[in-house]
């Protein structure tokens, strides 16, 4: 294998302006992006969360796990969670018209049609799981 050039008089080094290690941090745009790809960790915490919570209710631990999940630091990790995981879901509702096309007797459906039928859905789940956890705790 040959070793990558050096520096010669005859080969100089290309100038490459210095990028700042924060340069997400100045453009909006940037921002979300770095954000909503922040947030699968959170999710990924969400998941662990719940598969902790399953296992109490199997092995009958589950005074145990609310305890734990009391803890003032898991509180506002799950707090934060929250948060992290509602971004992730709007972002992915605005980009969902980008990612898939969608057609109807031909036509393409408008962008904004797939975008509130993703709220209007979530909405619709939303719901009927409330009103499920309530029906189950009265």
């Amino acid at each position: 294998m040959s070793e990558p050039s050096a520096y010669t008089d005859y080969h100089p080094r290309w100038y490459r302006t210095r990028v700042s290690t924060y340069w997400w941090l100045w453009r909006a745009s940037y921002l979300l992006f770095i954000l909503r790809e922040l947030s699968s960790v959170f999710i990924a915490w969400f998941v662990v969360f719940t598969l902790l919570q399953v296992r109490a209710i199997s092995q009958g631990d589950y005074q145990q796990f609310r305890d734990l999940a009391r803890h003032p630091l898991i509180l506002a990790l799950n707090t934060v969670s929250l948060f992290f995981v509602v971004l992730h879901a709007v972002t992915w509702f605005h980009l969902a018209p980008k990612a898939m096309v969608v057609r109807f007797r031909g036509q393409r459906v408008p962008g904004r049609w797939i975008v509130v039928s993703n709220y209007a859905l979530w909405a619709l789940v939303s719901g009927v799981l409330t009103w499920f956890i309530l029906s189950v705790h009265q």
